[in-house]
Formats: structure tokens, sequence, C-alpha cells
């Protein structure tokens, strides 16, 4: 991993993520091991039981509230 030194600044363009790579959405359903992974918890019965009562309201689109 490159540390930072001194004049080996990169510009800023070569640090920011093209807005094409930030969407979430592929086309594929969203499960709700794949909202409780993109929150960081641990796959469990009451974080998968919350992932499914999120995607019953709010549908796939949930998912974008917590990725970007």
């Amino acid at each position: 991993m490159p540390t930072s030194q001194p004049g080996g600044a990169r510009p800023a363009a070569d640090r920011v993520t093209p807005d094409e790579l930030l969407h979430t959405r592929t086309g594929s359903e969203v499960s709700p091991e794949d909202m409780v992974l993109a929150t960081g918890r641990d796959l469990t019965p009451r974080t998968l039981e919350w992932a499914r009562r999120k995607l019953a309201e709010e549908g796939p689109a949930a998912i974008e509230k917590l990725l970007p």
C-alpha cells in the first residue's frame, strides 16, 4: 500500500470514484444476506429478519440507502 510522501500526491481526479462505479444495483435480486452484509453486521436470525422486513417495506432500493 503506498504511503503518503511529500511531493508524491496524486491529482484529485485519480482519487475520485466515477459515478457509474458507485451504484450498487447490478440488475440482480437483493437478498436479505446482501442487506445485512451491507450494514457490516453479522448474519444472525435477528439481522436476517430485519433485512427481510426492510426489503418487504422498501423493495430492492432499500440497499441504496445503505451503500452509495
